[in-house]
Formats: structure tokens, C-alpha cells, sequence
């Protein structure tokens, strides 16, 4: 029997005491959780570590892509507080253009940087003494083209009435259009016009080249009694030619008409002459060339830059023969003799 329920029990007979309360419960969750922080220290130690052999890698082929003889990226290894490794980058050249496979000046030599200049000055006067080799050759084709369509000319007695200019845009034909080509305030061809048109069509029909006609009216303040203003009538004038030459054999795709009515003078509008000779039809034979090598057409051309009248090849070889005999007795005059 015990006596009362505070007694100590006996199971085989042992006593058994009340449970020990433990007090230090609190240290194993605490040496849990520095587990964790030194676990979690330890994983961003190991993202921050930089591998230095794929770095370089990474950084060599980037230095490619861009271009450069050299790396352009440093992997400089320093260690800071709390991390690991860093790199710099070292920063592109501002001049460098990524996609033409260039590369800057930046970290070069002075003897690499003139090296650079020099090869770039060569290409530029390489590139220049092409543009200028295909000017003059263009030039010398356009006026060959002059020749023949003068000669065809001489041939109608109506070389007079056409005037020629070499500019940028190619081999431009002028034709004055006072009373012969049209009337006044019409764009009806008259029998003087479809006679000179007769007479240039064969050689423009034959060309590569496609032609531009340009219809230009004179300054004067007159009212177009048939057109609301002079960019209609000049308009319709150079539609009437190109199909006029269409008719006679040119190609309709390489053709084109253009009204400029008085914004393109010949001549000063203050000249006498400008009543009659801004009155006109422009057929331009359309140079093939890029446009920095057109520029470069009336510094070939030389005086025929300039507005004048046709030379046949009769004239031509007159003048080349002229030239070559004068040549000769300059040659003659300053050899020594004994």
C-alpha cells in the first residue's frame, strides 16, 4: 500500500525518480542555426569565386568579337572584404565600331598608331585615284556619245540649235525650245522639235543609259494661257518628248520626265538672252557611276563642263591632230642639236 499519491512508486523492485528538467535545451538550436549561417557563408564564398582560367577565356573571346589584336578584358584578382575575387574591365575605344571588325587605338604605340594613319591614308588615296580613273574614263564615254549625236546632227543641218554640258548627272543635251520646238504656252512638238528628236533618237536608242527629260520654262511673270503655271506647261513638255522618243525606238523603263518650270535657269535670268535660252528641253543621258565618282565628272570633263556647241568626230580628230603636230614641234624645239 503507499500512503498518499506524492509517495515514490517501486517497479520491479527499483524506485523511480521524477524526470531530471533539463535547462540547456536552448544549445542545440543554436548550434543548428550557426550550422546553417556557416553553411550558407560557405555557398556564397563558393559563388563568388572566380574560376581565372574561364574568365580569361571568356574575356580572349569577347577581345575577338570585338575585334582587338589584343585582350580587352584584365581579370585582376583582389580580395576584398566579405567576397572573393573581382575583375575590372578595361573600357573600348570610343572610336571603335563593333561591327566593322576594327579595332580602337587604345593601348597602341605611337609607331603602331602613325602605322594605322599611314594605311589608312593609302587606302583613302587608292580609293580617290579609282573615283578619279572612273570619272575620266566616263567622261571620255560621254563624249564620245556627244560626237556621234552632234555628227547626226551636222547631218540634218541642226547642230546649232543643241548645246551640250558634262555636270554630275551625266551628258546633258539642250535643246532651246524658242518657236522650234514648241509654241509659246503649248507642249505640242512642232516639225523643228520632232526634227531634232529624229535626229538624236538612234544614238540614245543604242545606249545602256537611262535618260532623264527635264522641261524648263523662262522667268518671265507672262500667264500660261493653257496650264495653270509653269510647272504644269514644263511638265508637260518633257512628257511630250519622252514620248515622243519612244516612239522611235527607247525603251519606256529607261526613260523618265521631270518639270522644273523656272527654278533651274541656264543662264543668269538678268541676261538678254534668258528669254529664249531657260525656254528649253533637257535631254539627260544618265551617268552610271556612284555618286562620289559622278562629282568628280566636270573636273574631268574640263571645258566641256561647260555649255557648248556639239564637236562632231570630224572636229574631234582635227583637234587631236592639231594638238599632236603642235606637241611635236615643242619636242623638237628643246631637243639640243649639235
Amino acid at each position: 500500500m503507499s500512503s498518499g499519491g506524492g509517495g515514490r512508486r517501486k517497479k520491479g523492485g527499483h524506485e523511480e525518480h521524477e524526470e531530471h528538467v533539463n535547462h540547456e535545451r536552448w544549445l542545440v538550436s543554436y548550434a543548428d542555426m550557426l550550422t546553417l549561417l556557416f553553411v550558407l557563408f560557405v555557398v556564397l564564398f563558393s559563388m563568388s569565386n572566380v574560376d581565372k582560367k574561364k574568365f580569361a577565356e571568356l574575356a580572349a573571346g569577347l577581345s575577338e568579337g570585338f575585334g582587338a589584336s589584343s585582350v580587352a578584358m584584365t581579370g585582376n584578382v583582389s580580395n576584398l572584404e566579405g567576397a572573393g575575387q573581382s575583375t575590372n574591365v578595361v573600357p573600348i575605344d570610343p572610336g571603335t565600331n563593333p561591327g566593322d571588325g576594327g579595332s580602337g587605338t587604345e593601348g597602341m604605340t605611337k609607331e603602331q598608331k602613325d602605322a594605322v594613319q599611314r594605311a589608312l591614308l593609302a587606302a583613302s588615296r587608292k580609293e580617290a585615284s579609282a573615283n578619279a580613273k572612273a570619272a575620266t574614263k566616263e567622261a571620255e564615254n560621254l563624249k564620245e556619245i556627244e560626237r556621234k549625236i552632234a555628227d547626226a546632227l551636222e547631218a540634218a543641218k541642226l547642230l546649232n540649235q543643241v548645246k551640250f554640258t558634262i555636270n554630275e548627272r551625266g551628258l546633258v543635251v539642250t535643246v532651246v525650245t524658242n518657236e522650234v520646238v514648241f509654241a509659246g504656252n503649248r507642249a505640242e512638238l512642232r516639225a523643228g522639235g520632232r526634227k531634232i528628236l529624229d535626229a538624236i533618237a538612234p544614238t540614245l536608242a543604242k545606249l545602256p543609259n537611262n535618260i532623264e527629260v527635264d522641261g524648263n520654262t523662262n522667268q518671265l511673270k507672262a500667264t500660261t494661257t493653257y496650264y495653270p503655271s509653269g510647272w504644269e506647261l514644263s511638265a508637260a513638255r518633257a512628257s511630250t518628248t519622252v514620248r515622243y522618243l519612244i516612239g522611235h525606238g527607247l525603251p519606256k523603263d529607261r526613260m523618265s520626265a521631270v518639270g522644273f518650270s523656272d527654278t533651274k535657269p541656264l543662264i543668269d535670268p538678268k541676261d538678254p538672252r534668258a528669254v529664249t535660252m531657260n525656254r528649253r528641253v533637257d535631254v539627260v543621258v544618265l551617268t552610271k557611276l556612284n555618286a562620289e565618282q559622278a562629282a568628280l565628272l566636270p573636273a574631268a570633263a574640263g571645258d566641256d563642263a561647260k555649255l557648248h556647241t556639239g564637236t562632231t568626230t570630224k572636229q574631234a580628230a582635227a583637234e587631236a591632230k592639231a594638238t599632236a603636230g603642235t606637241t611635236e614641234s615643242t619636242t623638237e624645239s628643246t631637243t639640243p642639236h649639235d
